[in-house]
């Protein structure tokens, strides 16, 4: 079954079950079909080989592997996937290693629903990351 031009198919990775909850809000409700949910970084690598969603939003801090662990492990398979990160406010270290690492663009947490689907149009239109100049 393949997604229609305007469903685009999403991972949502988080270890918290809140924020995976309230993006699948967000998301479904905006013409995304999120496919599949992980609340750490081996079972992201795992659903996204099997799932191959259009786009992934990965929490940067997550048991067993970090959102950039699992960023590199993703794009070595695959390296034109879209990848969100979703960080807390004091983690910029880790977005730029992120972004360093092929993540797309990042979303800082909490995040507020326009600016989710402002970065997830943006990403999936192909435009760089905010961060590409400082990097």
């Amino acid at each position: 079954m393949n997604p229609t031009r305007t469903e685009k198919t999403v991972l949502i990775v988080d270890d918290i079950a809140f924020v995976r909850k309230t993006l699948k809000q967000i998301l479904s409700s905006h013409g995304y079909r999120v496919v599949g949910e992980a609340d750490n970084g081996i079972d992201a690598i795992e659903l996204y080989q099997s799932l191959k969603p259009d786009l992934v939003t990965l929490d940067l801090v997550m048991p067993h592997m970090n959102g950039v662990e699992v960023t590199k492990a993703i794009r070595k398979e695959a390296p034109d996937a879209k990848i969100v990160i979703l960080s807390g406010m004091m983690q910029e270290n880790l977005v730029t290693e992120a972004i360093l690492a092929g993540a797309n663009d990042y979303v800082v947490k909490p995040f507020q629903t326009d600016e989710v689907l402002q970065v997830l149009t943006s990403v999936l239109g192909g435009e760089p990351p905010r961060l590409q100049a400082a990097v």
